[in-house]
């Protein structure tokens, strides 16, 4: 067995092993619980007067019976805090803080709100109508303290459909190996126990507030994913914006090792191994005229991503493209994580 074969076998081997575990996952018991306690919806927002009404609107336009918005204006220097207020509704609370970064403005909803599920979303992002129905559903039990739903991306540039690509393949791993032990309730479409974010002394103050904050509550009880709360949200729409915000993440992941399988240190060097395999052997495969075993890791690619895609709510054409769309993550992941091992090694993280 020759070495480019050879790294086309672990590259099916990775991805048919989540794979396999997603199929499991859809004949798995998904508990619930009939329940319909007060619900807080927060959004922070800062300088995001051109999405804030739609955020809005779509918090207010949940299917469940007793909720509130709370709208806090992070120190905006355009106009949200004004678009905000011009909505009037019973259930809406707009406030303005000074500027003091998402986890403070959250803290400050989280002061305002009287709700017993606290629930995040961004001033960017569209809650689908039953999201906050399916997310308090997933609080099955009493050691349930957080919940985390499904980020879907929307946009029709390549770049956005990538990105729209790539979290249906997170959804994918969530589904495999997060059902009952999420890594990360994201902060577009994430509930807590009000008490439980009480006990940690309310939501982190961190760059990466929402995994911080996960991981915090993971201390004293259980977080899990709601795969059928859906959120859709703005991505950057260039590559410079979006090297920005995933080395903000990544860095940020690194201070926070742990707490769940996709956020140990083991499972990210071991997806840089894949990821190095993804870039090197498919273009190498047509270098040397291995056309077969090409045709083959693009059939694999597209077959793995067709199922995910039908059952997640996916576009086809994000199927259709896989293969170039996780080359192109491959080799930017790739790129992004050695960066961030090395700021990190050299102290400049």
């Amino acid at each position: 067995m020759n070495s480019l074969l050879l790294g086309l076998v672990v590259i099916f081997l990775w991805d048919g092993y989540f794979f396999f575990n997603y199929i499991i996952s859809l004949f798995r018991n998904y508990r619930i619980r009939e329940w319909k306690p007060r619900v807080s919806i927060i959004i922070p927002a800062y300088n995001e007067g051109v999405s804030v009404l739609n955020a809005i609107e779509s918090a207010l336009a949940q299917d469940y019976p007793d909720f509130e918005v709370i709208v806090v204006d992070d120190g905006s220097e355009d106009d949200t805090f004004e678009v905000a207020s011009s909505l009037k509704n019973a259930r809406l609370k707009v406030y303005r803080v000074e500027h003091g970064g998402k986890a403070r403005a959250l803290n400050f909803g989280l002061s305002k709100a009287s709700g017993e599920v606290i629930v995040t979303t961004d001033a960017d992002s569209r809650l689908e109508p039953d999201a906050v129905k399916e997310l308090v559903g997933r609080f099955y039990s009493d050691e349930v303290l957080g919940v985390g739903g499904q980020v879907r991306v929307a946009g029709g540039s390549f770049l956005e459909m990538a990105q729209d690509a790539e979290h249906l393949r997170i959804a994918m791993f969530r589904r495999a190996k997060e059902l009952d032990d999420l890594s990360l309730a994201p902060g577009p479409i994430a509930a807590f126990r009000r008490e439980a974010l009480e006990r940690i002394g309310g939501f982190v103050e961190d760059i990466v507030e929402d995994y911080a904050t996960t991981k915090a509550v993971k201390e004293f009880g259980k977080v899990v994913y709601a795969p059928r709360a859906r959120v859709w949200t703005k991505m950057p729409k260039s590559l410079a914006v979006l090297w920005r915000q995933r080395k903000r993440w990544f860095l940020g992941d690194l201070k926070n090792l742990g707490g769940g399988f996709t956020k140990d240190l083991a499972f990210l060097l071991l997806s840089d191994v894949v990821a190095l395999l993804d870039v090197i052997v498919p273009p190498l495969l047509l270098l040397t005229g291995r056309f077969e075993l090409f045709a083959l890791w693009w059939f694999f690619e597209t077959f793995t991503m067709l199922l995910p895609t039908l059952f997640e709510g996916g576009r086809l054409i994000n199927a259709l493209l896989f293969p170039v769309i996780v080359w192109f993550w491959a080799a930017f992941y790739l790129t992004l994580h050695i960066y961030g091992y090395l700021s990190v090694l050299l102290g400049r993280s």
